[in-house]
């Protein structure tokens, strides 16, 4: 996560699965014996590719798994299926082998902007910064890529990761314009108003972005963050209030353990 990825930072990626099922259709009527073999091969295939994509969008993984290699097997050419074992491979965290999957996508279909923001995710989460970048330059100048602010929002968290303050604000302030409401770049660009030092700028986007109710392990990172700026300004209740909205919206989830953790201290 389009798959929509759409996800800001790998902590905050949810993956679904939009493929085209048409791709792997019929190859058409068969009037000879190799061309009957042929269409009973891709009939083969594409049943295993959707069983797999619903095991996928079910959250069955290891079952997905199993239906799209079996539809590899028998169409190791069909761009859509190495993507599904992309993102399948990616959800289970096993990366070399979502990787090999991913580029085999865009090998054979190079505008497949699914599985390249897919690999801009993985190369997230591997802390692969410069080629995150690299990958999303190549969708944002894409002009066929309906989400640029998708790109544009993945490139400046790895700037800003990188170091490049600078490029990093340039894509988030970009992103934004495409899509002024997009909280994963809203966010992005938070944390780095705060780690410059411009409080007011920082709380006014943390609190846009709970005005938008992104959802549970979001608006506890936001709250979360909100927290600690509060915290350098003195105002502990402030603070608190926020850490104990994290902890309610997410209680099991990462910002809600941290949120609890930091309520210990100020306690």
């Amino acid at each position: 996560m389009t798959t929509a990825l759409p996800a800001h930072r790998p902590i905050a990626i949810v993956l679904t699965v939009v493929l085209g099922l048409a791709a792997l259709g019929s190859t058409g009527c068969a009037s000879t014996p190799s061309a009957m073999e042929e269409e009973a091969r891709v009939a083969q295939a594409k049943s295993h590719f959707e069983i797999g994509v619903d095991h996928l969008s079910r959250g069955r993984t290891a079952l997905a798994l199993r239906e799209l290699l079996a539809a590899e097997s028998l169409a190791p050419e069909r761009a859509q299926i190495q993507y599904a074992l992309g993102e399948a491979y990616l959800l289970k965290s096993l990366h070399e082998q979502a990787e090999t999957h991913l580029l085999r996508a865009i090998e054979l279909q190079p505008d497949y902007h699914d599985a390249r923001l897919h690999l801009v995710v993985l190369y997230l989460q591997q802390e692969r910064y410069a080629e995150a970048v690299q990958q999303s330059e190549v969708l944002i100048d894409d002009a066929t890529f309906p989400g640029p602010w998708r790109a544009l929002s993945n490139a400046g968290w790895a700037e800003y990761k990188l170091g490049d303050k600078t490029a990093a604000r340039s894509h988030l302030e970009l992103a934004l314009e495409y899509s002024p409401h997009y909280w994963p770049a809203m966010l992005n660009l938070a944390i780095l108003e705060a780690q410059e030092g411009h409080r007011p700028e920082a709380i006014a986007l943390l609190g846009e972005i709970l005005e938008l109710h992104p959802g549970g392990s979001a608006a506890a990172e936001a709250n979360y963050r909100l927290a600690e700026i509060y915290v350098s300004l003195g105002k502990r209740d402030r603070a608190v209030s926020h850490l104990l909205a994290a902890v309610e919206g997410s209680p099991n989830g990462r910002w809600g353990q941290k949120s609890e953790e930091y309520l210990k201290l100020l306690r």
